[in-house]
């Protein structure tokens, strides 16, 4: 009976000094991670406890040399896919794997695109995180400034074939396989944390692709209607649609950068908002959007999409995917193509559209089903976009401009007809 109670009292004993020391080790913990007050801070789970931890401090734990080699060999499951953990020690550096990976990328759509494999690798030397982000052949250098109130990394790519930047993708973009794919890419990228302000400046070298096919589309006719229409590029419906959809239609190859540019800084301060964001597709790429990818809101769409407008500047030229494009764009309510557009709303061949007729249509393309709805319930559509067309069709003196928008804030004529809602 002695020695049973002895032992009993011992592994009480031992039980305390555990249950003691698995209590100072979670302060301890809690202590080395607590935020401080405004602090980029997160939630994680310590066993059967959570607490808020610091990301900066998880960062500098992660990268500290004598707790790193513990995270080595390890596993972490996260959003993106799984996440597999390596500590070089020659190099004082922490490498993560991540295959397969799921990556969102701005500018591209909502939806995550998976890739086969992405690869970092971070030093940390002070409060300045470098390394490089890597997949496939693509390379890029990576930088951050770690701060109390969060994390800026900027990105940097060097000139890299598109090639490889396509073979990335290759599992999900069909293309990549039979298509061509010449010209080279570069980028550089700004990310602040946790607020998710993102910047991007892309430059692009010579971006050709051949072996999709489009040189058939050359004699397509419109599936829209069998009325063939007459329009030419110098029509006043051609100008304004150049001038609600794409300004510089004439001057760039099938994608526009410095309207991507643009489309990203605008919508950074909208996103907050719940509204709309701008786009920035050329009329190119919204005719591979009609006659090929469809309009489904992915990545992957957006990467097939540019291919496709890319071989049409080679294969059609502009006349033909002006022609193309306004024979097949919807303009709300089921009504397909310009010419149907024309007749339905204004009774009239779109040959013989004034240029305020020819504004108004071509201000309904940016949300064609809204506008269509707007039109049916109040008799007008949006008025300052449109008076923004009007304002850009140059082939108009500037007093004929601001005369015909200023007309535009009356109410529109009964002879131009809301369309119906509804089949």
């Amino acid at each position: 009976m002695t020695a049973r109670r002895t032992f009993a009292r011992v592994m009480a004993g031992l039980l305390a000094l555990s249950a003691a020391l698995v209590v100072a080790l979670y302060l301890v913990v809690k202590t080395l991670l607590a935020p401080l007050p405004g602090e980029w801070a997160t939630s994680i789970r310590l066993g059967p406890v959570r607490l808020q931890a610091s990301v900066p401090a998880l960062l500098r734990l992660a990268t500290a040399p004598w707790l790193a080699p513990l995270l080595d060999g390890r596993t972490v499951a996260a959003y993106n896919g799984p996440v597999h953990l390596a500590w070089q020690e020659d190099s004082q550096t922490l490498a993560a794997r991540c295959a397969p990976c799921a990556v969102q990328a701005p500018g591209l759509g909502g939806e995550p695109v998976e890739v086969d494999e992405l690869r970092l690798t971070v030093q940390r030397h002070g409060e300045q995180l470098n390394g490089e982000v890597s997949s496939g052949q693509v390379k890029a250098i990576l930088h951050g400034d770690l701060s109390k109130g969060g994390l800026r990394l900027r990105l940097q790519l060097p000139m890299t074939p598109m090639a490889d930047a396509y073979a990335l993708f290759g599992a999900s973009i069909p293309e990549v396989a039979r298509a061509r794919i010449e010209g080279r890419l570069a980028l550089s990228a700004t990310l602040a944390l946790p607020g998710g302000e993102f910047s991007m400046t892309p430059q692009i070298e010579a971006f050709q692709v051949s072996g999709l096919g489009t040189e058939a589309l050359v004699n397509a006719r419109s599936a829209c209607s069998e009325v063939t229409s007459r329009l030419t590029p110098e029509s006043w419906l051609a100008r304004a649609v150049i001038a609600a959809e794409d300004q510089r239609f004439y001057e760039h190859g099938g994608y526009d950068l410095a309207e991507l540019g643009a489309a990203l800084a605008q919508n950074q301060n909208i996103r907050e908002e719940g509204r709309a964001g701008r786009g920035a597709s050329t009329l190119t790429q919204q005719l591979a959007k009609l006659l090929v990818t469809g309009d489904e809101r992915s990545p992957v769409r957006k990467l097939r999409e540019l291919l496709y407008a890319v071989e049409m500047e080679q294969t059609l030229g502009k006349n033909r995917i002006l022609r193309l494009y306004l024979a097949h764009a919807p303009w709300g309510n089921g009504i397909c193509g310009a010419e149907a557009a024309s007749r339905r709303y204004f009774g009239r061949p779109a040959t013989a559209l004034n240029p305020s007729q020819a504004a108004w249509l071509a201000a309904m393309l940016h949300n064609p089903a809204l506008e269509a709805e707007r039109w049916a319930s109040t008799g007008q559509i949006n008025v300052t976009r449109t008076q923004w067309v009007l304002m850009g069709m140059r082939a108009l003196p500037r007093r004929q401009r601001m005369r015909l928008a200023q007309e535009l804030e009356k109410p529109a004529p009964d002879t131009w007809k809301p369309p119906a809602v509804g089949p």
